[in-house]
């Protein structure tokens, strides 16, 4: 690091990714920042700084004490250890040590006592809320919304008929002799008898009474703003996975204009955007959603766009440019192993690709902060 980069952290002060610290003797606290780093996105820790931002300073031998305590925390006192990376900043106030802690990739972390610290603005906390910490261990892989048993959701929910149906058009006889249980246990929908996640939502009568909130909800406007006293159309759409899907398409398709094009005179024009392209859209949106947020898909229709607002922003190392090239990370691995068979959806991380290529007027917003993921199809606005 430059000194005239440090001297702009310094002056700019604090933040979610900067700690100042005077000087540090133990290697509990230390590791406690290290891991609020490590599960917040990483940061750099400036030791040998006021709060303040001025240089309080090292000396040369504090350095090196500095540089083991370090390392002692990182690897002793940090599950599971992580490797920060060390540099020594000369000013003219005295030595600053700057310890790089990258983002996790093995998340959460914890102390040695098993909290788990995360970043709160300039300072840190224990993470207590449920949500937050599934959301650590689903990045981390450990667990996955669509996996979650449903209290009360037992084999009574259950669309047998239509159940058995998919399993003897996609499996045929092999699963005509084994006990519904033991087929539910494999297919990974039940856990010790209970449906999970996954499960209801694909297979369920009635699931929106358990899941209230995995629903998609539709609003269309005769503006461009959202105005819930004057709307033109709304529904929400309830029920099996399949069902949400068709009524969500359905919903859309009936609240855009129709243009004519090449088409006769008397024909009824098609849909100013490609059904294909409203399909794969709803189709992502349901598959990729964070089932650990219990809020609904949310599909706007104005005069000027549609928006399909998601739960939960893109897991892991995925980006925006990373998906527009077909990229995919699995966040509900249930769901996507069946719905190559129940939607039009190939699992191959090809929707957005194929979706751009059909209609390039569509924009991405990963909102972090929001923790939504955010889709924006431009109309031709009247």
């Amino acid at each position: 690091m430059k000194l005239e980069e440090f001297r702009a952290i310094a002056r700019r002060g604090e933040d979610s990714k900067h700690q100042f610290k005077r000087n540090m003797t133990n290697p509990v606290s230390l590791s406690q920042e290290i891991v609020a780093f490590s599960n917040s996105g990483g940061g750099l820790l400036l030791i040998g700084v006021d709060d303040d931002g001025g240089v309080a300073g090292l000396a040369r031998e504090d350095v090196g004490r500095l540089n083991q305590l370090v390392s002692n925390a990182a690897s002793q006192h940090v599950r599971p250890p992580v490797n920060p990376t060390n540099e020594v900043v000369e000013t003219p106030e005295g030595l600053v040590l700057v310890v790089r802690v990258p983002d996790g990739i093995g998340k959460p972390y914890m102390d040695k006592d098993g909290a788990i610290w995360v970043k709160s603005g300039a300072d840190k906390r224990k993470a207590t809320a449920r949500e937050e910490m599934q959301r650590m261990f689903q990045r981390a892989g450990l667990i996955h919304g669509d996996e979650v048993p449903v209290r009360g959701l037992t084999l009574d929910a259950l669309d047998r008929d239509y159940f058995k149906k998919f399993c003897d058009r996609h499996y045929g006889e092999s699963n005509r002799e084994m006990p519904l249980e033991n087929l539910l246990e494999n297919m990974g929908l039940t856990t010790d008898g209970v449906l999970t996640v996954g499960g209801g939502l694909l297979f369920c009568n009635n699931v929106e009474f358990r899941l209230p909130t995995f629903i998609v909800r539709g609003m269309a406007f005769h503006g461009r703003t959202v105005d819930t006293a004057n709307y033109d159309d709304s529904q929400d759409a309830t029920g099996r996975m399949e069902n949400v899907f068709r009524e969500s398409v359905a919903f859309v398709k009936r609240n855009l204009r129709h243009v004519q094009g090449d088409q006769h005179v008397n024909s009824l024009g098609q849909p100013e955007v490609p059904k294909i392209v409203i399909e794969e859209l709803l189709a992502n949106a349901l598959l990729h959603r964070d089932y650990f947020v219990s809020a609904p898909i949310v599909v706007f229709v104005f005069v000027d766009r549609i928006e399909i607002k998601s739960p939960g922003h893109l897991p892991n190392n995925l980006t925006i440019e990373r998906m527009k090239m077909g990229m995919s990370v699995v966040r509900n691995s249930i769901l996507t192993s069946y719905a190559t068979k129940i939607l039009p959806y190939r699992g191959i991380g090809s929707g957005v690709r194929r979706a751009l290529a059909e209609y390039p007027a569509i924009d991405f917003d990963n909102d972090v902060d929001g923790n939504q993921f955010v889709v924006t199809v431009w109309l031709t606005a009247p």
